[in-house]
């Protein structure tokens, strides 16, 4: 890429400036499971999934998720976590590996932007998701796997110009590699983030500027839940409000 070679000492230096200065914000707190439930979910990502910016797990994105997919289907919904913080999807798939898994219908990810900001091939991270799916659908019977989307990163306020807009880039193509990833598979689908998360990012997100705060986790939980409703094919009896 032209923009990366032109511009590579200088998106270096700023990439070294923003991990020297950049506010860093702990997982949100609580469990990491909720058991039982009629539909489970099993959610497994990076520090977005752990819910760094949300001060606790029911206001991050599994709690939100619960909630939302409880409301439409009139049924308790349990769920389990699998999410650490500076994970890229390799890293990912290792910590999956590693873990006891509860059975699941839905496996949701959330992936990506420390691929992107590492400069990990596409290639690479897509072979690890579908790892990811592979063994979420053999050992926790995942019917269907929702794969979100890398956010519109040329809208963090942390980044400086022009990493801002390289990463952007860089997150877009991601994006196209990943949707054509899934293309013609059964059981996989992808997630764009909500076009108000996507118009409004900045005012959606954390004190860090790089994560989503409770407004834009509750914002892509319900994008999650109406998504996963058409996709496992179930009847909501209420709509969120």
């Amino acid at each position: 890429m032209i923009a990366r070679v032109l511009l590579g000492p200088l998106l270096l230096w700023q990439g070294r400036q923003v991990r020297a200065t950049a506010l860093r914000l702990p997982e949100a707190a609580g469990p990491r499971a909720q058991p039982g439930g009629t539909l489970r979910v099993l959610l497994v990502g990076d520090s977005s999934a752990a819910g760094v910016g949300a001060a606790h797990q029911q206001e991050a994105l599994a709690g939100r998720l619960s909630e939302a997919l409880a409301r439409r289907t009139g049924q308790p919904v349990g769920w389990q976590l699998v999410a650490t913080s500076g994970h890229r999807t390799e890293q990912a798939l290792a910590a999956l590996q590693s873990a006891e898994l509860a059975p699941a219908d839905l496996l949701v990810t959330a992936l990506g932007v420390n691929d992107v900001v590492d400069q990990v091939p596409a290639s690479h991270a897509l072979a690890a998701l579908r790892d990811i799916h592979r063994i979420a659908a053999e050992r926790a019977g995942v019917r269907l796997s929702i794969h979100c989307a890398a956010p519109p990163m040329q809208h963090f306020p942390v980044l400086p110009q022009p990493l801002r807009w390289f990463f952007g880039q860089q997150a877009a193509r991601f994006n196209a590699a990943l949707q054509a990833h899934v293309a013609g598979e059964p059981g996989r689908q992808v997630l764009h983030l909500p076009a108000a998360m996507q118009r409004d990012a900045a005012s959606l997100m954390a004190a860090d500027g790089f994560h989503p705060g409770p407004r834009g986790y509750a914002l892509w939980a319900e994008a999650l839940a109406d998504q996963a409703m058409t996709g496992l094919g179930l009847p909501s009896r209420s709509m969120a409000t």
